[in-house]
């Protein structure tokens, strides 16, 4: 299992927070994976062979090969079919908004084809461009050629809605959107709304996402800390809070967590950000 992430365009940086590859063998894909949420919006373009995701236990769908993830508010159980090799954008929670026309809060928990996002030609021509790259310096360079293209003629993001989300990451997820807004009620409606339409859901999710993404590392990047201790740690209340938001979000408790194969896949991407 090979997964890499490279850093964007001077230019992009403010919006896009990584490019990543993963290529996994065929004999090493089979398991079912969990992928969680990370408060990120990802345009992927699948250049190996198809991957379902299980909706229940008889439906599947099989993704598109070039789709977006929106906001993901619980695990995505996905199934390749056989080798895996991806190429993507990983936007931050504000930075897919400066690139499409429709609210972000139409993309959340599912995947949606490139061509409806961005039209059947434009879509078909980047998709083909990136399949025919020959490595990977190459297709960054054509998604950042076509997303510079496309973010010289829309909107800077709302500053409230930016320096909200600034907040939040800067202290991993435990600031009260009250606080944050100094009880001012119409002003936290007026945010709710911004929120759906800009970044796909409410601050208050990602509020607890991004929280629950400080415990995960810990988790992952163990110092001899008790599961209490990165309960409190994290701005939890308290352990059983954590293990509730935990559940809530990965579909497992925080003991269970390291052993569980269908979530190596979300335990690597949590390693390397």
């Amino acid at each position: 299992m090979d997964y890499q992430t490279f850093q964007p365009h001077s230019d992009l940086k403010s919006v896009v927070k990584c490019f990543w590859t993963l290529e996994v063998p065929a004999e090493e894909s089979s398991q079912r994976q969990r992928i969680l949420p990370d408060g990120c919006i990802e345009l992927i373009f699948m250049l190996g062979d198809d991957v379902k995701r299980i909706i229940s236990e008889n439906e599947f769908i099989v993704q598109p090969r070039t789709m977006v993830i929106g906001q993901i508010t619980e695990p995505f159980l996905i199934e390749p079919t056989g080798y895996v090799h991806s190429f993507a954008v990983r936007f931050y929670p504000y930075g897919f908004a400066n690139f499409v026309p429709v609210p972000i809060k139409n993309l959340a928990n599912k995947e949606t084809p490139a061509a409806a996002l961005f039209g059947e030609t434009a879509s078909k021509e980047l998709e083909q461009k990136i399949i025919q790259a020959t490595d990977t310096p190459g297709r960054i360079k054509i998604a950042e050629d076509f997303l510079l293209d496309k973010l010289k003629n829309k909107a800077t993001i709302d500053h409230i809605v930016k320096s909200t989300i600034d907040i939040i990451f800067s202290t991993k997820g435990s600031a009260a959107v009250h606080t944050i807004l100094k009880g001012d009620l119409s002003k936290r409606r007026q945010l709710e709304r911004k929120f759906l339409q800009q970044v796909g859901m409410s601050p208050k999710q990602l509020c607890k996402v991004i929280r629950l993404q400080t415990a995960l590392k810990m988790l992952l990047h163990p110092q001899g800390e008790s599961l209490t201790e990165i309960a409190y740690e994290s701005e939890y209340y308290d352990q059983a809070h954590f293990t509730k938001d935990f559940q809530e979000f990965t579909g497992t408790n925080p003991k269970d967590f390291l052993s569980d194969k269908t979530m190596m896949l979300s335990a690597l991407f949590y390693k390397q950000g």
